[in-house]
This record gives C-alpha cells, sequence and structure tokens, in this order.
C-alpha cells in the first residue's frame, strides 16, 4: 500500500506539474521564440548588407576594417592544424616565401561566458577512454587558453556563433606570428600594430587561409653587417606572413607503427593502459593517405593495379625557370614506380602552377608546392606537415634554393669529371644540369613521402661492380636515392660507364620502403597484427636482399653508414676516388677558365671543391678505426646488434691513411693553382686535414671506444689501444734513423701526433674549441681509462727514441725540429733536466670540426 500511495501521490504530482509545465513550456517557447528573434536582429545588424561574405570552413565576413569568424558548432572541439608560413621576407633574412614559420594544433571551444576559447592541442600522452587511468591522463594534460573570444552575434539557423577575429589576427601572439626566438634571430623588438594589417582571407570548404602584413620595430646594433639591411634603412622590419588553419579528419587514418629497420620519419606519444605495467610509447610513422577508389575495390582485392582515390600532387613554383621545370616534374614523378609495387599506380603526379587562378594561392594548405628561391645559398630540402594525431601527410612545400646549381655543377666536376666530358666545363649545358637538378628533386620529394635518409644504402654495392657497366645499368650505383651517395666517382676512364649510370635513381630500397610503408592490409587487422606482419616483411625481405638493407643516417660509429661514400670498402673506393682527382686536378685551371678576363675566382671554388672531395674519401676510411657495425634487429631475428669492424680492416685503414695523407700529397699541392689563389702564408687546406685526421685518430672518443671493445670481444682478437697506438707511432717514427731527414710536411705530422698525444695523457694542457665552447679535450672520454697510461708510455718511449738519435743527425732543420718535440715532451712527462724554467707548457688552440670524424 505504501508503494501504491507512493505512486498515486507521484500522480498526482505530476498531474499538477502537468498543468504548470504546459503553462511554462509555452512561456519558454515564447521566451525562445522571442529570443531567437533579437539573436537574429542582432545578427542581422552586424553582419548587414555592407558585409563581404566568404562562405568555407568559417565563414568570413568583412564589416569595414574589422573580420568576423562565424564558427558553428559542429567545429567546437574539432582539432585544427594551423601552419605560419612566409609570403615575403625582407632582404638577407635567409628565409624566403613559402618556409614554414610555426605549426600548431588548436580547437575551439564555448567558454562559460558567452565566449569561444581557443585552446592550443598538445598531444604528450593519451589513454582509452574506456579505462580508468584515462581520468589521470586528462587531470594531467590540460591545454592552454591562448585567446577568449566574446561572442558578438548567433547564428541561430546554422547553430553559429560570431566572434571578431580582426585584433588577434593583426596583434602579436606565437600562432599567427613570429616567436621569441625567431624575433631575437632577427633582432626584432615588438609589433608596430599601425604599421600592420590584414591584408586578405579566403575561406575554402576544409580550411581559412590568412594573409597579413606585419611590421616590427627593429634593434640596431653598431654591427651593421649582421643587420637586416631594412631595418639599419628604417629601424622596422616589414613581412607577409600566411596562416593555414586547415580542419583534421574526424576520423584520423589508421597509424602504421615504426618499425627502426625501415627508415621513416615518426611522431610518438606515451600510452596508459589500465592492463599495462609500464607506459607504452606509440610512435608511429608520416605517410600519405592513399586509398583505392571504391570502384577499384574488386580489383584492389585482385591484386591489380589501381588508381589512388586521392593522388599526391607538387606543384611547380611559377617563379621556376621554365628551362628547369621539366626535370623538376621528372624527378616527382620518378617515384611512380616505387608506388607501383605499393599496388598504386600513377600515384604521384607533378605539374606546373597553374597560372592567372585566383581561387589557387602557393601558400594555400590544399597544395603541395616545389617552392623556388632567388637565394645565394645552396640548398634544398623537403618537409611535411602531418597530422599529429596518426602521422597522416596532409601538405608538403618544398624549398629549391636557385644556388643549389652552384654546388651541383662542383660535385659533379670533382666527382665525374674524369670520366664525363660534359662535366669539364664551367658552365654545364642544359641537359646534364636538368639531370643533377631531377636527381636532387627526387631526393627531396622521398623526404616529403616520409623518408629518412638511408646513409648505408651505397654500402649493398660491392666496390667491383662500381666499375662495370652492365650491373650499373641494372642496379645504380646505390640502392637508395635517398642515400647521400651522389655520383660514381669510382668508376674509371677505361671502364666506359655510360653517363646517365653516374648518377643516384630510385633504387631497390626506395621502393621496397614505400612498398613497407604504403601497402594496404585487410581494415579488420588490428595494429598489434599489422605490427607483426611488418615487422616478418623485414626480417625475409632483407635476408633474401641485403640492397634493403636500412643503414640508419651515419650517426653511430658505424662505417658502413657514411654521407658521400660508395661501396662496401672504403679503402678501395677512396683509392679509386683519389686516382680521378689525380686525373682532374692538372686540368683544373684550364676547365674554369670562361673567358680571358676572368680572374681566379672559379679556381679558387673548384679546388675547395677537390680539396673537400679528398678530404671526403679520407675520413670514410679514417672512420673504420676504432668502428662498431650497428645492425638494428628484434629478438625474433638471428644475429648480434653491435659488431666491432674486423681488425685486419682498421689496419689497413691505417696503411691506407699512411699513403695518402701522412705521406705529402704532393699531386694536389700544385704551385699552378696554389700560386693564383693562396698567400704563400695561407695554411694549405691539406695540412689541416692531415692534422685534422691525426686529432681524430688520437681523440679520446675513438680510443676509449677501442678500449670497451677490446674488453668486450677480448676473446675474438680484437685491434686493442695499445697495438693500434704501436701501430700508429710505428707509422710517424718508424723510418727515423741515422740518415733521417724531414720535410716540411712531416714535421707538421709529427707535431700533430705529439700534441694529440699530450692532449690524451694531459687533457686540462689541452684546451680547445669543442662545439663553439672552449672545454678540455678528450678529458670526458678518458678519465680513469688505460688510455692516459698508454698515452704516457708512447711519449716516454717516442723521448727515449729522439735522445738516441739526435747525436748522429746531421739534418739542421730536423735537429731543430726534434729538439723542439723533446723539449715538449719534458715539459709534460717532468723529465726536469730537459726543461728551460721560461718554457711555457704547450697548450693547443684548435677547433674541432664534428663532420670530419668523431
Amino acid at each position: 500500500m505504501k508503494h501504491l500511495f507512493t505512486c498515486l501521490g507521484l500522480l498526482l504530482l505530476v498531474s499538477s506539474c502537468g498543468v504548470l509545465g504546459i503553462t511554462g513550456k509555452t512561456d519558454a517557447k515564447n521566451k525562445s521564440k522571442s529570443l531567437s528573434q533579437n539573436s537574429s536582429k542582432v545578427y542581422d545588424k552586424l553582419i548587414g548588407e555592407k558585409a563581404v561574405t566568404q562562405n568555407g570552413l568559417f565563414d568570413v565576413h568583412k564589416v569595414g576594417g574589422k573580420y568576423y569568424f562565424e564558427i558553428p558548432d559542429s567545429l567546437l572541439n574539432r582539432e585544427m592544424l594551423v601552419v605560419t608560413r612566409f609570403i615575403k621576407t625582407p632582404s638577407g633574412a635567409r628565409n624566403y616565401g613559402g618556409e614554414k614559420i610555426s605549426e600548431n594544433t588548436i580547437t575551439f571551444e564555448k567558454g562559460p561566458t558567452n565566449n569561444i576559447f581557443l585552446r592550443i592541442a598538445t598531444l604528450v600522452s593519451t589513454a582509452n577512454e574506456d579505462d580508468a587511468i584515462s581520468k589521470a591522463v586528462n587531470n594531467s594534460n590540460i591545454t592552454p587558453i591562448l585567446e577568449a573570444f566574446d561572442i558578438k552575434a548567433k547564428n541561430e539557423d546554422e547553430n553559429a556563433s560570431v566572434i571578431d577575429v580582426t585584433d588577434f589576427i593583426n596583434g602579436e601572439n606565437p600562432l599567427l606570428a613570429l616567436g621569441d626566438e625567431q624575433k631575437s634571430d632577427y633582432k626584432l623588438r615588438s609589433l608596430e600594430k599601425d604599421k600592420s594589417y590584414i591584408k586578405e582571407i579566403l575561406s575554402f570548404p576544409m580550411n581559412t587561409e590568412i594573409k597579413t602584413v606585419k611590421t616590427y620595430k627593429a634593434n640596431v646594433g653598431t654591427n651593421k653587417r649582421k643587420e637586416l639591411p631594412a631595418a639599419i634603412l628604417a629601424g622596422v622590419v616589414t613581412l607577409e606572413i600566411n596562416n593555414s588553419f586547415i580542419l583534421l579528419p574526424k576520423e584520423p587514418m589508421q597509424k602504421r607503427l615504426y618499425d627502426a629497420r625501415v627508415g621513416y620519419f615518426a611522431s610518438s606519444y606515451l600510452e596508459y593502459g589500465d592492463d599495462q605495467q609500464k607506459v607504452d610509447r606509440n610512435t608511429y610513422i608520416h605517410r600519405w593517405r592513399l586509398e583505392p577508389r571504391p570502384e577499384d575495390s574488386l580489383k584492389w582485392k585482385r591484386g591489380e593495379l589501381v588508381v589512388p582515390k586521392k593522388p599526391i600532387v607538387y606543384y611547380i613554383d611559377p617563379a621556376t625557370p621554365k628551362k628547369w621545370r621539366p626535370y623538376l616534374i621528372q624527378g616527382i614523378n620518378d617515384w611512380r614506380v616505387a608506388f607501383e609495387q605499393a599496388g598504386f599506380k600513377d600515384a604521384i603526379i607533378g605539374v606546373e602552377w597553374p597560372e592567372n587562378d585566383p581561387s589557387m594561392s602557393l601558400e594555400d594548405s590544399r597544395f603541395s608546392v616545389l617552392r623556388y628561391f632567388a637565394s645565394p645559398f645552396k640548398n634544398a630540402y623537403g618537409p611535411n606537415i602531418v597530422d599529429p594525431r596518426s602521422g597522416e601527410i596532409l601538405e608538403s612545400h618544398i624549398g629549391w634554393y636557385h644556388n643549389l646549381m652552384s654546388l651541383l655543377h662542383n660535385w659533379y666536376m670533382v666527382q665525374a669529371g674524369a670520366v664525363d666530358e660534359r662535366a669539364q666545363k664551367m658552365k654545364f649545358d642544359t641537359r646534364l644540369m636538368g639531370e643533377l637538378i631531377r636527381f636532387v628533386a627526387s631526393h627531396e620529394v622521398g623526404h616529403t613521402l616520409g623518408l629518412r635518409h638511408n646513409m648505408g644504402a651505397s654500402y649493398a654495392t660491392p666496390v667491383e661492380n662500381l666499375r662495370d657497366a652492365e650491373w650499373l645499368k641494372k642496379h645504380g650505383h646505390t640502392s637508395s636515392i635517398m642515400d647521400y651517395a651522389r655520383f660514381n666517382y669510382v668508376a674509371q676512364p677505361e671502364d666506359s660507364i655510360p653517363t646517365k649510370d653516374l648518377m643516384p635513381r630510385i633504387g631497390d630500397y626506395d621502393k621496397w620502403a614505400i612498398q613497407w610503408g604504403y601497402s594496404r592490409f585487410p581494415e579488420e587487422m588490428d595494429l598489434s597484427e599489422e605490427k607483426e606482419m611488418l615487422s616478418q616483411m623485414v626480417v625475409d625481405s632483407v635476408a633474401n636482399n641485403p640492397r634493403l638493407w636500412f643503414g640508419g643516417e651515419g650517426r653511430d660509429f658505424d662505417p658502413r653508414s657514411q654521407t658521400e661514400d660508395l661501396g662496401n670498402d672504403a679503402m678501395q673506393a677512396s683509392m679509386y676516388g683519389i686516382l680521378n682527382l689525380q686525373r682532374i686536378a692538372p686540368f683544373l685551371k684550364k676547365w674554369t677558365k670562361q673567358n680571358n678576363s676572368d680572374d681566379y675566382t672559379n679556381l679558387d671554388q673548384l679546388y675547395k671543391a677537390l680539396v673537400d672531395q679528398y678530404k671526403d674519401y679520407i675520413f670514410h676510411v679514417t672512420r673504420n678505426i676504432g668502428g662498431i657495425y650497428v645492425t638494428p634487429k628484434t629478438m625474433g631475428e638471428e644475429g648480434e646488434v653491435y659488431r666491432p669492424v674486423d681488425r685486419m680492416k682498421q689496419k689497413q685503414a691505417l696503411v691506407f691513411l699512411n699513403d695518402y695523407i701522412f705521406k705529402e700529397p704532393e699531386w694536389l699541392l700544385r704551385n699552378d693553382i696554389l700560386n693564383a689563389i693562396q698567400s704563400p702564408r695561407s695554411k694549405e687546406a691539406v695540412t689541416k686535414t692531415m692534422e685534422s685526421v691525426m686529432m681524430n685518430l688520437l681523440g679520446g672518443s675513438r680510443l676509449s671506444r677501442m678500449t670497451f671493445i677490446a674488453e668486450r670481444y677480448e676473446n675474438e682478437n680484437p685491434y686493442t689501444p695499445e697495438a693500434y697506438m704501436d701501430d700508429l707511432a710505428q707509422t710517424v717514427w718508424g723510418d727515423m734513423n741515422v740518415f733521417y731527414q724531414t720535410t716540411a710536411y712531416r714535421r707538421k705530422l709529427q707535431k700533430a701526433y705529439v700534441s694529440n698525444l699530450i692532449a690524451l695523457y694531459k687533457p686540462d694542457e689541452a684546451v680547445g674549441l669543442v662545439g663553439g665552447i672552449l672545454a678540455k679535450l678528450s678529458e670526458s672520454y678518458t678519465i680513469n681509462t688505460d688510455v692516459r697510461s698508454l698515452a704516457l708510455d708512447n711519449l716516454l718511449t717516442l723521448q727515449g727514441k729522439i735522445k738516441r738519435t739526435l747525436p748522429v743527425m746531421t739534418d739542421r732543420l730536423t735537429i731543430a725540429h726534434l729538439n723542439y718535440l723533446k723539449r715538449e715532451i719534458a715539459t709534460v712527462v717532468g723529465d726536469t733536466k730537459d726543461v728551460d724554467p721560461l718554457f711555457i707548457p704547450f697548450r693547443r688552440d684548435v677547433s674541432i670540426k664534428e663532420s670530419s670524424g668523431e
């Protein structure tokens, strides 16, 4: 009965409330209608007949001098990418139109007091929303509110809010303008608002594009050479900037998990789950979304090639000289053959920009563009813009610098001039330069497809095959265009290699890497299953074809993975390369002459390029000493990840260095060249190379590495530090006897040897520049190791040898040289009877060039 009475009571209450409710609903409806009418009046008054409206992602209204965004509720809390780029830059800024300034993910959301918040989103960690730990993740990942906009009006028909964005766009903020670091680089201060304005806003279905002119007050110092010309002339700097608001897909593309054995760029975030016992890092590659068209689904399942629903299209900047456009387009289209291995035909297309089309803008985020820069810099680069949630590549703006052609010219002359007559002049014909441009375009496009450098690709080619015309016709001289393999410098004149086979092209690795990254699997397959399948694909493929190996980007101590090298044996390849340089050097003066009125600028540049090429060969060999092979593997594979370079190969490297750098390379020190381009007071580049090699050979990093290799592999006859240092000493000092007579070059070599031994033994006595910072050399590597003991032992041994040999010497300069070194050693090791009280202890002041060795 209690239950019955309760129900009856509720029934009576509901009935009573029902009468009130009818009245209330009527009032609410009338009130809502009234509010709606008021909103419509406010909206109509704000966005009146004088408003210029563009419909798109945001409806953009220009009313007088103000801009309004109309944001529909359907876009609230939707993630968008904001990409900010330069349109125009001041002279001397070293940035160019089309280059990216910043990239951020944002969301708009309703605020609590009739306003709209703009948040900067940061994807650091995530969790499945069904897991309890997701609450903890949410509690520790609140995103910052960059801006709050008052809602100026409501469009009730479209469920949209209107906000005034004029001051936000015109103002100074890290989303749409220069950041603090960039302003610091340009030496800029505050934004000059009265000299800044919105130039244009265009809105499209998936993106809204904003163009602004921004003027900054400049800091002008006393060193005018480091200031922007505009800053010196006017005290202000003006830029044109484009901001792209891009709506990200509601459903992100399915990720493809990263594998260190395949060279893709990747993003990552931390992933939490209730069933974990440790936090996982979710790492996924960058790639375009390629899908078959619905009508081709059956063909796809049958394994037939299909055209993708949305091909990858690259436009050529109309600022590009017309003669080079076909070669750039060819470089883009070269990747079609790789995508065919992944199941797609005509997947990538290079086309010229349609000029005089007002609906298109070079900065528009819908278009990928190869931007051409009028710049003295010698560079090109291939970035990509990705959806941070999935790794989907959305667009790319390739940067191409006009003066890159001078770099290509110099590379080709010194690497191929001995075998290609077309390279034996200062101005290449259009076809040859076009072929060089095509190769670089292919390389940079590879980066925009998600591919990293593969510096180990060239190692897959045996050196002797680089001289085999038939083999090169089939395979090319490197397995990947993503290597820095440049041109076939190993080929000799007698090999008669066709010139087209001197250049890199899309190779076996490139095709396979695209297949690995872009092949599609059944939609029902989850990520873990796909990862296992892709992992086994790596194991099976590389085991059957070593040319598919990804050798990394040359950042470790693996001599297989180096920039600018060729072949599987650095000593043999470098020997062939030097033979060709020896052929080129006598003709360099002739090849660099264009007119009788020319000065020797061209000769100077090409001689430096030739010496740099020689240095590359020397350091390719140097890296074998103390080298470690690094081969990433999974636990399902056989073999070790880390293996030392074979002892005999390291000894062969030392013999090579003795033959080609410790002994003066007289063929390179040609007076007919040096007397035209260098003062007798200048320090020859060859001597600097020799000194740099010695610094690397006796560097603390290398010797400490050899120490722990010897300890770990003591049962495998490793090249121990003591054996290596004995061999090096014999190489530098083995010929010292009663008839000993040194050359100037040999004396420099021996001084470099002694100074570096002292640096090992007493690093506090050897101060130099490391990464631009004054520091003690080698100390961090050799403290409490046997390396210092060995350095002292070698110094004492050399000291004794000098003392025994000096009394029978006859050459005056050699005697003076050895006395000097004896005194240097005595100062450090404490042989006081040979030390002058006024003698200043040795201190070395040098700069370490990281790219030349360790």
